[in-house]
């Protein structure tokens, strides 16, 4: 991770690796495990009537039009035909590998979720020419989450603190952070090591190393030991303990997967093919409208996007989303019958007298701050007779962008007092033992750090126990207690609203609910209520 000291919130166990046992020079023999194969992205529900297989006409990856590893299947042969590092022995690649080969359900989970994003990496790394090892460094920084965040205020796949993502690029501001953006965070990772390769004359281990830890200590311990006669390459500098393991992990991973099969795995075949296309939007358009139009979910869409922050594109731009491949020529098509008001919908309201921005916010089941950011007002005040817009938001978002733009409004969550909701896990913790002494659900616990419920955990690993309820406020979502309702006949939304004691603008967001459309007897609504409140 560029210039920080990396203690994770939602790291992966690769992170944490302690010392191991040495490598045996030839590992016993045992039953292949088999790394089950990505998941094919989901298909469009509807296809418009003239679709057809060719992709699309609007913006494609570079890899679409420049397909230099085209005569490999497998995205995992191609990336190991393109790795040039010398093999080292040392006992720290040693005891990481010896890791890795104990934890094959830990990789399992990585590759689930990096096959989303790597073709991408691969085919961005050839393409500069670099060692294709690049293309597993995302597994040491994030485990390929590029919702990953750490204590140091580190995002997104390749793990960027504010400053360094700036630096190279990377536009941060309320609605949208390039650092967790998976084209331009990837963008500027490469920019970053090629300019280190070339600060440290060619010498990729030092780049590393100085990607991890930054270059001004690199460079001074490179200094010292020419001033002392020492030797000058990566294994004889006295750097921190953290970037001493981190150069080794890379090496780790690598041997692993060139070759596989001497570890006992049997990785299964990635296509090697794109798996997004880049559609260009023209203008800011809600998440969860762009899913309904690609005919995908709106998790697998905000995973593909992890960049925005909030439920829609950012104003300013950049106006593209990315879509799966398969879905691609639908949503094109249904992008262009679009108009401007249907991508992002706002109410209108006046300002009355005695209205404050607090009590508009509390009507309309929102914020004041997502009402002041969206109408641009100073000091957070409104006059009598002033028209304001105030976003219909179309759906709950997920905890992990809930989480993001809670640390966009507060950035104290980044730092020091966050240690007021992280814990420490302690030896012979579990997620689920440390989910039932806080008293909350262990797939909550789980899903705040970007882990699966059965995940194992590593004594001192830092995880998220709870987070700050203001973040569901700024999103227009109550932090109440969720309440599944179902629609009888006669209910109508303002019936309901008025028996559950929220707003009808509440409901309608947390639903999806707009002015087109109606409710039926059967359906099943959603609500986060008060419980001191509820009527029935």
């Amino acid at each position: 991770m560029p210039f920080a000291t990396r203690q994770y919130l939602f790291a992966g166990a690769l992170l944490l690796l302690g010392a191991c046992a040495h490598q045996p020079a030839k590992p016993p023999e045992r039953e292949p495990i088999v790394v089950p194969a990505a998941p094919i992205p989901p298909q469009p529900a509807v296809a418009p009537p003239d679709a057809t297989v060719a992709t699309p006409s609007l913006t494609m990856p570079r890899e679409w039009q420049h397909h230099n590893g085209e005569d490999y299947d497998d995205l995992f042969d191609r990336m190991r035909a393109g790795f040039t590092f010398d093999e080292v022995q040392e006992p720290a690649i040693d005891q990481q590998l010896a890791w890795c080969e104990r934890n094959p359900d830990y990789l399992e989970r990585v590759f689930q979720r990096g096959q989303r994003y790597m073709y991408h990496v691969v085919t961005e790394v050839e393409a500069r020419g670099m060692p294709l090892e690049f293309a597993l460094l995302p597994v040491v920084e994030s485990a390929y989450e590029p919702f990953a965040y750490s204590v140091s205020r580190a995002a997104g796949l390749w793990q960027f603190i504010p400053d360094t993502g700036r630096r190279f690029g990377l536009k941060q501001n309320w609605w949208f952070d390039g650092r967790r953006d998976v084209i331009e965070s990837t963008r500027a990772a490469l920019d970053y090591l090629q300019a280190l390769h070339d600060q440290f004359d060619g010498d990729w281990l030092l780049a590393i190393a100085a990607y991890n830890v930054g270059e001004n200590t690199v460079q001074r311990e490179l200094d010292f030991n020419r001033a002392h006669g020492k030797p000058t390459d990566f294994w004889h500098l006295k750097l921190p303990a953290e970037t001493r393991a981190y150069v080794p992990k890379l090496l780790a991973m690598k041997r692993l997967m060139a070759e596989p099969e001497r570890y006992g795995l049997e990785f299964a075949v990635i296509p090697n093919e794109p798996y997004f296309a880049v559609i260009d939007t023209k203008s800011q358009i809600d998440l969860k409208i762009a899913a309904q139009l690609a005919g995908t979910s709106y998790d697998e869409l905000v995973a593909l996007n992890p960049g925005y922050n909030r439920w829609a594109t950012d104003p300013d731009g950049p106006h593209r989303m990315l879509v799966p491949i398969d879905n691609a020529d639908g949503f094109e098509t249904a992008l262009q019958t679009l108009s401007s008001d249907e991508r992002v919908r706002f109410a209108i309201h006046e300002v009355t007298r005695r209205e404050t921005l607090a009590s508009i916010a509390k009507q309309y089941g929102t914020s004041a701050a997502v009402i002041s950011k969206i109408n641009d007002l100073k000091g957070g005040k409104v006059s009598a007779g002033e028209t304001l817009r105030i976003p219909e938001i179309s759906g709950q978002l997920p905890d992990k962008v809930l989480l993001a733009a809670s640390r966009v409004d507060r950035p104290d969550l980044g730092g020091r007092r966050q240690r007021q909701i992280v814990y420490r896990v302690r030896a012979g913790e579990t997620l689920s033992s440390i989910a039932r002494r806080h008293g909350m659900p262990v797939s909550t616990l789980a899903r705040l750090n970007n882990m699966g419920a059965g995940d194992t955990l590593v004594k001192g690993q830092r995880l998220v126990i709870k987070a700050s309820a203001r973040r569901y406020r700024d999103e227009g979502v109550s932090p109440g207690r969720r309440v599944l309702y179902t629609v009888r006949s006669g209910d109508t939304v303002y019936s309901i609203s008025k028996q559950f004691q929220v707003s009808v603008p509440q409901l309608k967001t947390w639903n999806g609910l707009n002015r087109h459309h109606q409710i039926r007897a059967g359906q099943r609504l959603v609500m986060y209520v008060d419980s001191n409140r509820q009527q029935g």
